[in-house]
């Protein structure tokens, strides 16, 4: 924001009229304001409003409008391309608006645009009831579901946006309006995929299930053992139930209670079955992951909001993401699979994840803008480091692992699982012809791309 005797008072009266609190670089507390959760992102601002209710989230939209800025909205700030901030524009910080409240007569849950999951989770769980949700308890809801999102439950549930009742959005003309089915519908499809380009999300209400019991199965292997234990896993879901999930991962073992002492800090392939249902179900279901020679184990009944938080991602670590979403998983895509895990950068954070599809994803609404459902399998490495001088052979891996599962490919992404990879990306993540309708609704809802820190859907 170039400074001016117009912009300098258009923000002392941003100041004065709003509830929340304004942070212009120089005020104390700036720097904290601007800080996500990955390292790598180093961006600053013209102006950050930490809004408190929707009427915030209006006077903060108008500011912007009145001075020419491009809008940022950040929810948990959980974007590996760090789109929750800007260079030079607003940010529209949502985080004090996380109120939920559950309907259980309705099934249903509303959830302010601030909200994570784990806000999310520990809301519904004394109701037993679930929905999708991210892999991480600091993963924003908002985010999470207008991406598409999937998580543990998603084979029995659909995905997240599957899940999706209502948005109530603050459009780029400083307008509060709902979409549902019912009013704005095609607002509304585009929310379901479109991410953040057509306004802020001040509350969405979404769906939710029952979930009485939910429990996992960990099974941890050295890295020669691993394509035995990753066909055993694949053969699983095949086989398997809705209720079953998790995934497959390369990983270097954490000290946690789980990993016997020797092997913390070395290479490791770690199988995890997760069950919507008892621990007689997760064990009869991992059995053949169990009955593998392996190295630790752990089969347990928990409560879902508690697991939810076990894989979090510390903050302050530098992160590089992607994906591949794949049409299949024979024998000599785990061979590749398993020999891109045995160059995983070690010791780091870094996971190397093979996530399964099907069930309920594969067999959802068709009509969204989120291509990626009927792959099987989905590909996903997740670097995530501390010292920067692993920026190189992290991103590097990253990379590689995408270069040589692309065989197997369909060509379509999550767009929440990878940073900044180009517009074809983008296209890959929601369809050609849905990106030509998205685009037609960008152009009616933000025909001047105010909201373009994202995965940007240029106005037709």
């Amino acid at each position: 924001m170039a400074p001016s005797s117009k912009a300098g008072a258009a923000l002392a009266a941003l100041r004065e009229d709003l509830s929340g609190d304004v942070f212009a670089p120089g005020d104390p507390g700036y720097d904290d304001a601007r800080t996500v959760f990955n390292a790598m992102i180093d961006r600053r601002p013209a102006v950050i409003a930490q809004c408190v209710d929707e009427a915030d989230v209006v006077r903060s939209v108008r500011f912007a409008r009145d001075l020419d800025l491009p809008v940022a909205v950040r929810g948990g700030g959980h974007s590996v391309a760090g789109m929750a901030l800007g260079d030079g524009g607003l940010v529209v910080d949502l985080r004090r608006m996380h109120a939920v409240t559950v309907d259980p007569g309705a099934r249903s849950v509303c959830v302010g645009g601030g909200a994570t999951m784990s806000h999310l989770d520990r809301a519904t769980q004394p109701y037993h009831l679930a929905t999708t949700g991210g892999r991480a308890s600091t993963t924003g809801v908002g985010g999470f579901v207008l991406g598409g999102g999937t998580g543990w439950l998603d084979r029995l549930f659909g995905l997240a946006v599957d899940n999706l009742l209502a948005v109530d959005l603050v459009t780029a003309d400083g307008t509060a309006v709902r979409a549902s089915a019912e009013e704005n519908p095609e607002l509304f499809w585009a929310l379901h995929g479109g991410g953040g380009n057509f306004g802020v999300a001040t509350s969405l209400t979404l769906r939710v299930h029952e979930l009485p019991a939910f429990s996992i199965a960990l099974v941890l292997y050295r890295p020669d053992a691993a394509p035995g234990a990753v066909r055993a896993y694949r053969d699983i879901v095949r086989a398997g139930p809705d209720e079953a999930g998790g995934g497959v991962l390369y990983l270097t073992g954490p000290p946690e209670p789980f990993v016997p002492g020797h092997l913390v800090g070395t290479l490791l392939c770690g199988a995890l079955v997760t069950y919507a249902g008892g621990e007689e179900d997760v064990r009869r279901t991992a059995r053949p992951l169990l009955e593998l020679p392996h190295e630790s184990e752990v089969v347990a009944t928990l409560p879902y909001a508690d697991f939810q938080c076990m894989l979090d991602d510390p903050p302050g670590m530098r992160n590089h993401w992607s994906a591949e979403y794949v049409s299949d998983a024979p024998d000599d895509f785990v061979d590749t699979f398993c020999a891109l895990g045995d160059a995983t950068p070690v010791p780091t954070g870094t996971q190397h994840v093979l996530f399964p599809q099907g069930g309920a994803i594969a067999s959802g609404p068709t009509a969204y803008p989120v291509p990626y459902r009927d792959a099987p399998w989905a590909v996903h490495p997740f670097g995530i480091w501390e010292d920067p001088a692993d920026d190189e052979r992290c991103v590097r891996w990253v990379r590689d692992v995408r270069a040589r599962v692309r065989p197997w490919s369909t060509g379509a992404v999550y767009l929440n699982f990878i940073g900044n990879e180009g517009a074809d990306r983008v296209v890959a993540g929601l369809g050609a012809d849905n990106t030509r309708r998205l685009a037609r609704v960008k152009a009616r809802y933000d025909p001047d791309n105010v909201f373009r820190f994202n995965h940007n859907i240029v106005p037709a």
